[in-house]
């Protein structure tokens, strides 16, 4: 028999493979035991090997009660049970001196021997050798009761009890012992492993850090794979993404293929479900190549978070290597390296965020921005020193909620306002009459948290991208609605719309053009995904009469923003 098939069913005896080998290996012990057990004569009292059919003046000694208890004490109660049953109707048939002796007592000897198991399987351990020997001597007790009080002849029954009992409690306590001492062994054996494994996977924590901190992308994402394949000794390692394989590395890469979309049914079920799969037959995982060696899987969600991003799959070509150890070690790894992607997001987040912050910083030095401003207030001091003084003190709000944004991950929608209606104010003093803004925002959502510079971001990029040369008629709208429990902000402007190859890159990458790269958008975006998920995605919406970029917000406490802080803090 193989023996790793062996270890699986002992290490895992509350799955119902096991269960159902177990009963059948040791029934197959019980009944072996009574076709070599040796007979004895109640005229002599001799011993004589078993040869032929029995006789009603023979009974059998053997060691049917050992195997019998065994699987109780291994496999538990049903095990014991059911070995019990089969051994004890083999015996039945076999005839000899009132055979429905031994039927009664395998069954009993089984379950007794199944309660003690199962007291040992809640305690995830098995019992000492000294305990299974006098757990053998209790056994060997009953079996003795039982012949003694249901034989037909009770003078008969006492005279064969007082030959067979002690030479049997001997040999089944020692055997008892013997057995419980080889499964100890290798239960002690297979913690070694698991220490070294321990060790192993501490330092595949370590040096995957890095790469799952950086993203799920493909050079990483494969780099990972091959570490991790090296370090579990699976058939193979696959990491994907939501939609393609980003990495695999093992048997069935000749039709698992880096780039392909998601091969296997039970990769797509595992995202949509966002729990850990395991697939314990070719057609479980789904693969619809008939040459794949796959025999076995365990398919584990990765998140960042908010969302499922891939999965982590491992596979086997022998479905008896996925064993629960097996599986608990991949479950383990996968919340492992799932913070790590998270690690990874907040550091990303922080750099964002860096990157907003510098921005604006360089656009409050900026020297276009501040010395126009600054000659424009000198000049409105001439004719008007009131609204020369007003904006000076919108210009000293705009610095004041920059610095502030900057110090926030999200801010009130009055911090918002307030930063922005001071950057038109001042728009509005250089190019007079050129803007009309409109602001459709109730003052009960004055206090609901946005991120920071949200607002700012898409109304500036407005005012210098949508209209071109044109000086009139420049209309920007900036609204804020409730859409069930979440929020939709939005900034339309009435311009000349983007060109719809540009419209599928703005905000996922940096877009060359003689307007300006596209940063702001995607570093905005990668904000809002970073701290919403992808439902809170920028959606832009252009034609030449317009456009229009809106974002889904969820809408969050004062509670949740401090949870926020704290991510990012």
């Amino acid at each position: 028999m193989n023996n790793d098939y062996l270890k699986h069913m002992l290490l895992n005896r509350r799955q119902t493979k096991s269960v159902i080998g177990l009963s059948l290996i040791f029934s197959a012990f019980a009944i072996l035991s009574n076709i070599t057990g040796v007979l004895i004569s109640f005229d002599q009292l001799s011993f004589y090997p078993l040869f032929g059919q029995l006789t009603d003046e023979v009974v059998i000694a053997n060691t049917r009660v050992l195997s019998i208890g065994v699987s109780g004490i291994v496999g538990g109660p049903l095990v014991g049970t059911m070995v019990g049953v089969l051994s004890g109707i083999f015996r039945y048939f076999q005839g000899g001196t009132d055979p429905h002796i031994y039927l009664i007592s395998s069954i009993l000897i089984g379950s007794i021997g199944g309660a003690f198991g199962h007291a040992s399987i809640k305690k995830q351990t098995y019992l000492t050798p000294f305990q299974g020997a006098g757990v053998a001597v209790l056994l060997e007790l009953v079996q003795m009761a039982c012949i003694y009080f249901l034989s037909s002849n009770r003078a008969m029954g006492a005279n064969l009890v007082q030959v067979i009992m002690f030479p049997m409690m001997l040999v089944n306590s020692v055997g008892m012992s013997i057995f419980l001492s080889i499964i100890l062994n290798t239960i002690r054996h297979e913690e070694g492993l698991r220490a070294i494994q321990t060790q192993d996977v501490l330092q595949l924590t370590k040096e995957t850090l890095p790469l799952f901190g950086s993203g799920l992308n493909p050079e990483n994402a494969q780099k990972a794979a091959e570490l991790i394949h090296k370090t579990m000794k699976v058939s193979a390692v696959s990491i994907t993404n939501r939609k393609d394989i980003l990495a695999f590395t093992g048997a069935g890469s000749d039709h698992h293929r880096v780039g392909s979309d998601l091969v296997t049914d039970l990769s797509r079920q595992a995202i949509t479900e966002g729990e850990m799969l395991v697939a314990h037959t070719r057609a479980e995982i789904g693969c619809h190549c008939e040459t794949c060696p796959l025999e076995g899987a365990i398919v584990l969600p990765l998140n960042d978070g908010n969302d499922i991003v891939g999965t982590l799959k491992y596979y086997f070509t022998d479905d008896n290597q996925l064993t629960e150890v097996e599986q608990k070690w991949a479950e383990g790894l996968s919340e492992i390296f799932s913070t790590q992607i998270q690690l990874g997001k907040v550091d990303s987040q922080k750099h964002l965020l860096k990157q907003a912050e510098l921005r604006t910083l360089q656009g409050q030095v900026n020297p276009h921005f501040f010395f126009n401003t600054i000659n424009t207030i000198s000049a409105v001091m001439r004719f008007d020193p009131d609204k020369a003084r007003r904006l000076l003190i919108k210009l000293s709000q705009y610095f004041r909620a920059n610095l502030t944004g900057n110090r926030q991950t999200l801010v009130q929608v009055t911090n918002e306002l307030e930063q922005v209606r001071a950057y038109l104010e001042i728009e509005e003093a250089r190019f007079p009459d050129k803007f009309e803004i409109s602001f459709d925002i109730s003052e009960t959502l004055h206090h609901v948290l946005i991120p920071s510079f949200l607002m700012q971001v898409l109304v500036e990029n407005a005012i210098h991208h949508a209209f071109k040369e044109r000086e009139t008629d420049n209309k920007i709208h900036i609204a804020l609605k409730p859409q069930g429990e979440n929020l939709i902000f939005s900034v339309e402007d009435n311009g000349y719309g983007i060109p719809e190859s540009i419209i599928e890159k703005l905000g996922r990458e940096v877009v060359e053009s003689a307007e300006g790269t596209g940063t702001a958008l995607e570093n905005l975006n990668k904000r809002l995904v970073g701290i919403y998920g992808t439902k809170s995605e920028l959606q832009i919406e252009s034609s030449s009469d317009g456009t229009k970029v809106s974002a889904l917000i969820p809408y969050l406490s004062e509670e949740e923003k401090m949870n926020h802080e704290n991510s990012f803090s």
